[in-house]
């Protein structure tokens, strides 16, 4: 599984105003690595966070397949 970069900076952007530190919050990861793997300056696969991304996407009753590849 991969992370869907441009669908979760536009989830970032609508849902938290474009705040990456509170989107890195709320989902259980260091706001550092979040910058890094959303600026493709890191791997994009981070198992920590997908997992925090499938798990405010069921929270928030939305489809996660729209922000994580499943390859």
């Amino acid at each position: 599984m991969r992370l869907n970069i441009e669908a979760i900076l536009k989830l970032v952007e609508e849902r938290f105003r474009n705040n990456k530190t509170a989107f890195a919050e709320t989902i259980g990861v260091d706001a550092s690595y979040v910058n890094l793997v959303l600026n493709k300056k890191a791997i994009d696969h981070s198992p920590k966070i997908v997992k925090g991304v499938i798990r405010y996407c069921k929270q928030n009753k939305l489809d996660y397949t729209k922000y994580i590849f499943l390859d």
